[in-house]
């Protein structure tokens, strides 16, 4: 007998609902709501991305939570405008309120310009509720999945087949993740048990602050981080972290794993990972890399061997919302050997979820993340993929690489700027330094690079961010929009000449 697989309904009027819930469910309403949402977006993304807008739309925090509040009292679907008047009111106000990332004057944090495109497919995801945790939850999305990490580990240097991960939501939980993972490996123990006292991880003096949440997490607690000094370039220095090692071991301190950096989030500095490497091999430590933002380069024939040395680790984090250009938040989490995937959390039965269906344990990404219903999120870095293959996103780290020098050698010719560092990826700290302001005390230098930086924001000409090296305050710029020229970086020295006049006056 053929089942019959749909039926026509001959009443859609979903009977015994209010009002609010069948317009709310209406594929008519839906419709036009979305005719809005279209309109509004393509001319709002048109504004922006030929720079007559403001980059960011500063508004005080209170005034901005008690407006958003305001739009609560009173249903819009229930106005004249009916539901596709109230969606365009709500999208004009969004729209007008908020971070214009695609702005080509935006060099700020490392979030970039995503493409539209793989939005559209984000989109598609979140308006059918697409969620993983079991395949028969989210069939397409599983396999989206499976791709993307069988071709990144690949890209790693990795036997697709001998190696694992997982797509998760953001470096911070995919951080967490992989040093679960250690931690569980290098103390079999410690799920059950607790980890032992004086137990540690070794990490990179410019760790991203994930790393030492993550110890207080684990167990260990933030002050069993031990972070290794840099070098002139602010990589973990190998000697160093030799040293470190040796006198750990020497107190019996258990080590889960050496945290390395693949783009350090103050300066983009990259570790010698073959160095690291080698020195984790000699003491038998796991060596994890923090490849969040660099991990990008290994798309690049021209970068990657930036990278050279990363096959050697055993977990390595990588964002795809960073230099691959998707929406946030799309992270791997990748593993060498593919037999640790289950250590994670170590439950008693990996064929959990359906014992009828034990096979179905390494498709089931539910028993290897900290989510359980967990957001599909690779359908945007899988759509650019099949879209324009894999040049796309070199052409793409190329192009940001290039423009960050670029930056530096424009920054090295003038007088009242100084760049603090040769840059590894797309990330550059530099200082403004007037003759009037090279006289001042540090502090008072460090307060005029702050003060600066908050009227550059708050105006909307650019938008840069803020770090600390070593004591200096510092402007940083991370180059990670594909519409921002040399010309624009020539006029953000500009802008910046002015706030700091105007800083220098007050």
């Amino acid at each position: 007998m053929q089942l019959q697989m749909s039926v026509q309904r001959e009443d859609s009027s979903m009977d015994g609902c209010t009002d609010a819930v069948a317009r709310a469910w209406s594929a008519e309403e839906f419709g036009a709501a979305a005719g809005e949402w279209q309109r509004l977006l393509t001319e709002h993304l048109r504004e922006v991305m030929a720079g007559r807008t403001k980059v960011l739309n500063w508004s005080d925090p209170q005034q901005s939570a008690q407006a958003a509040a305001a739009w609560l009292e009173h249903p819009l679907a229930a106005g004249p405008d009916g539901v596709a008047g109230g969606m365009r009111q709500l999208l004009q106000q969004m729209l007008s309120a908020g971070q214009n990332l695609h702005h080509p004057h935006y060099i700020g944090h490392q979030v970039p310009a995503s493409s539209p495109l793989a939005g559209l497919l984000d989109g598609a995801a979140a308006i059918t509720n697409q969620v993983m945790a079991v395949y028969e939850m989210g069939p397409w999305a599983t396999a989206v999945e499976q791709a993307l990490v069988s071709r990144l580990c690949g890209l790693t240097g990795w036997d697709p087949s001998t190696s694992s991960g997982i797509l998760t939501h953001g470096g911070s939980l995919a951080n967490l993740t992989a040093l679960l993972t250690a931690r569980n490996v290098v103390l079999p123990q410690s799920w059950r048990d607790g980890v032992p006292a004086g137990t540690t991880m070794v990490a990179n003096a410019d760790v991203h602050y994930c790393i030492t949440r993550a110890a207080g997490i684990l167990g260990l607690g933030a002050a069993a981080v031990q972070k290794v000094p840099l070098d002139a370039r602010r990589r973990m220095d190998v000697q160093r972290l030799d040293d470190v090692l040796i006198e750990l071991r020497r107190g019996n301190r258990p080590v889960i794993a050496v945290s390395a950096c693949a783009g350090a989030t103050p300066t983009g500095a990259i570790d010698d990972l073959s160095a690291v490497a080698d020195v984790c091999r000699r003491h038998e430590v796991w060596m994890h890399v923090d490849a969040a933002h660099g991990g990008s380069l290994l798309f690049s024939r021209r970068y990657r061997d930036r990278l050279k040395g990363i096959a050697a680790a055993d977990s390595v984090v990588w964002d795809a919302h960073k230099m691959l250009f998707v929406p946030a938040l799309c992270t791997a989490v990748l593993y060498r050997r593919r037999e640790v995937r289950f250590e994670t959390f170590q439950q008693d039965a990996p064929y959990l979820f359906d014992p009828s269906a034990p096979g179905m344990a390494d498709i089931d990404v539910g028993m290897r993340t900290v989510e359980c219903t967990k957001r599909a999120t690779g359908f945007g870095l899988w759509g650019l993929w099949a879209l324009f293959g894999a040049e796309l996103f070199e052409q793409l780290v190329d192009r940001m690489l290039q423009l960050t020098m670029r930056f530096r050698e424009l920054l090295n010719s003038e007088a009242d700027f100084e760049a603090l560092h040769e840059p590894e990826c797309n990330i550059l700290a530099f200082r403004h330094l007037p003759a009037e302001v090279r006289l001042l005390s540090l502090a008072e230098q460090n307060r005029f690079q702050r003060e600066l930086r908050t009227q550059l924001i708050r105006e909307g000409s650019f938008y840069i961010v803020q770090t600390t090296l070593d004591g200096m305050a510092a402007l940083r710029a991370t180059v990670i929009n594909p519409l921002t020229t040399e010309q624009d970086l020539r006029d953000l020295l500009t802008a910046v000449r002015q706030c700091g006049q105007r800083v220098w006056n007050l």
